[in-house]
């Protein structure tokens, strides 16, 4: 029978595994959920949660071989939400460091590479970054001024990246940069002399995560450092379209746990001698939420079993991650107004959902970028430039 979360009973189009992994991430979840709070307000990531994470397969879910999962798609989607109803800075860490980071190395790594760090990394023994963005050089990657030079048989790099998730954190970071052949990509280690990473601080949003700054001072990397099969900008977009199915997944769980909080708030609230979730507006509002997070299941759901299939379009990537996460943040800020004014306490939800989701709307795309990518593929023409 469905509940208030699951209108349609979806439950029944998931595997006994997809339903498997779901419960076991959302009890992991249900566990750390008492110190979540505190952790966002004290700007803290739990860097200590990475090896039991790695532990539920969370960590490269979808990539086989090297001591990775080996997942499906909509696993690893039911994965992200449950992560996500937790806080945004749980998922986007597993993004960071499996869609991101594990991703570069898998599709472009050299055989040394991927035997050497996917094992550690799926296991979370080894944090990985990916620094594509810079200061001057957000939706527009290819203004990136980072550059690699060739100097005999090694590379020595120069520049700054910006909002780099874990990077404080890392033992590695997937730097991208120019070089005299195009765009290239590199793992460098974060203790090579040149390299340091500043968290950025203060925070509004993603408190319980860290992005940071990255300086690049004429770091000097062997030949293999190069990720070999990496060559373009169509390199990391890849790994960011990996990142984005998972958001289209994700932003669903900071929904959903808004709604929920929202829904038992209303329950037990008693005004005029009556709970508040008999009133007329409030069930109008908690309708708009279920009948929105089912749509954005439905959507999730058939991103995730096209990927499944090797048929998934960037596009319907775009599709998703704009259409979930912009329905998500209406979600989280009309379930903080249900809850009135102890809404803005810290003991409720929402409103640290809809502030995470600020930033989870800006970063792997812009609202407007993705929306660009959906007109470009309805009429066929390009309006980037």
């Amino acid at each position: 029978m469905s509940g208030p979360a699951d209108l349609l009973d979806l439950d029944d189009q998931f595997t006994d595994a997809e339903r498997a992994t779901r419960d076991e991430i959302r009890a992991f979840v249900d566990s750390i959920r008492p110190m979540i709070p505190e952790w966002y307000e004290k700007a803290h990531f739990p860097v200590e949660i990475m090896p039991e994470l790695g532990r539920l397969g969370a960590l490269g879910m979808i990539y086989d071989g090297y001591g990775c999962p080996g997942r499906g798609a909509v696993e690893y989607g039911l994965a992200a939400m449950e992560l996500e109803a937790g806080d945004s800075g749980l998922r986007t860490a597993v993004s960071v460091q499996g869609s991101l980071a594990m991703s570069a190395i898998h599709k472009f790594g050299s055989a040394a590479q991927k035997s050497e760090l996917l094992p550690q990394m799926a296991a979370g023994e080894l944090i990985g970054c990916f620094g594509l963005t810079e200061p001057n050089a957000g939706s527009d990657p290819s203004s990136m001024t980072t550059f690699a030079r060739r100097d005999g048989d090694d590379w020595v790099l120069n520049g700054s990246k910006r909002w780099i998730g874990l990077a404080t954190l890392a033992g590695i970071a997937i730097i991208w940069a120019q070089t005299d052949d195009g765009v290239r990509g590199f793992v460098v280690p974060t203790d090579a002399p040149g390299f340091l990473a500043t968290p950025i601080e203060p925070k509004l949003s993603m408190r319980a995560s860290v992005q940071c700054e990255i300086r690049l001072a004429e770091i000097r990397l062997p030949a293999s450092a190069q990720l070999p099969e990496a060559r373009g900008l169509r390199a990391p977009f890849s790994c960011l379209n990996e990142a984005r199915y998972g958001i289209a997944w994700g932003v669903l769980g900071a929904a959903r746990d808004s709604y929920l909080t929202a829904l038992e708030y209303a329950q037990g609230r008693m005004q005029f001698n009556r709970p508040i979730a008999s009133f007329q507006l409030t069930q109008a509002k908690l309708a708009d939420m279920a009948v929105k997070i089912t749509q954005g299941q439905l959507v999730a759901l058939r991103l995730g079993r096209l990927k499944e299939r090797d048929q998934l379009q960037g596009h319907q990537i775009s599709l998703g991650k704009l259409s979930n996460t912009r329905d998500a943040i209406e979600i989280a800020r009309e379930a903080r107004t249900v809850l009135g004014g102890n809404g803005v306490s810290a003991e409720y939800s929402p409103l640290r959902h809809a502030n995470n989701l600020e930033s989870v709307r800006t970063y792997e795309g812009t609202d407007e970028v993705h929306t660009l990518v959906l007109g470009r593929h309805i009429t066929g023409l390009e309006s980037f430039r």
